[in-house]
């Protein structure tokens, strides 16, 4: 059963999917994916696009509960992306679905995969983190300032009453937050590390990079032949229910 709700995250309106299961026994395990920032032309507004279904079917093989929003400038989601914003979502997040008594893990795809990193070592509520196709170093990931600004504004995350920050600004907000740190800060809590081999946008270094950082304390799962675009694949979907339920 997926139930929609709505939440207020500063200048924010935020949707929310939580997903739950009749068919397994339900734990007090909860589950946040966490999705990234869609560069191509247009296509910010989707970032989200097919994590609701996934949502659906983790909870109904898992047991787990899982969630996933939509962050500022993301879907029907108001508001304006920045990597702040995005982080006091998820934190808004979190605080919704924190009772006192569930453990709390994030599986995060792209850019999504380092906010999820970045959030985890802030806050202790976190118990493990799965990253698929997440970029390790910010600095590439967003290439020259003006570029990042102009990326940004054509995927069309962008509110018209909430301006977009500038070129300058925007890349120092998106660099602030550091994977290879929080990759380092992360252990001895669950680490898991999903990656196309044939991934374009962010290579399979980065993977190999975040694995170094965590000094080896973290899962590697090389997904052979894929590409960047991991959460409809079965195999990415197999390697994420293992991890759960390694984690019962």
């Amino acid at each position: 059963m997926l139930v929609h709700e709505q939440l207020t995250s500063g200048p924010s309106r935020l949707d929310l999917r939580i997903a739950t299961t009749a068919t397994r026994p339900v734990t007090d395990h909860v589950l946040v994916l966490v999705h990234g920032l869609t560069r191509a032309y247009g296509m910010g507004r989707r970032a989200a696009g097919q994590l609701p279904e996934l949502a659906e079917h983790l909870a109904n093989e898992s047991g787990w509960l899982v969630a996933t929003g939509t962050f500022s400038g993301v879907g029907d989601s108001t508001g304006t992306f920045s990597i702040s914003q995005w982080s006091a979502d998820l934190a808004c997040i979190l605080d919704r679905l924190d009772d006192g008594s569930r453990r709390i893990s994030l599986a995060g795809f792209g850019l999504g995969g380092s906010l999820a990193l970045a959030t985890a070592v802030a806050d202790e509520r976190v118990r493990g983190v799965a990253t698929f196709a997440a970029p390790a170093d910010l600095v590439r990931w967003s290439g020259e300032p003006q570029v990042l600004h102009d990326v940004v504004t054509a995927a069309g995350v962008v509110d018209p009453d909430i301006p977009l920050l500038g070129p300058s600004e925007l890349f120092d907000d998106v660099t602030s937050i550091d994977p290879l740190a929080s990759a380092k800060l992360l252990p001895p809590r669950r680490f898991l590390i999903g990656h196309g081999s044939d991934d374009l946008e962010v290579p399979i270094s980065e993977a190999r990079a975040l694995l170094s950082a965590a000094e080896g304390r973290a899962e590697l799962r090389v997904i052979q032949g894929a590409g960047h675009w991991l959460r409809a694949d079965p195999r990415m979907v197999a390697t994420l229910l293992g991890w759960l339920d390694r984690h019962r």
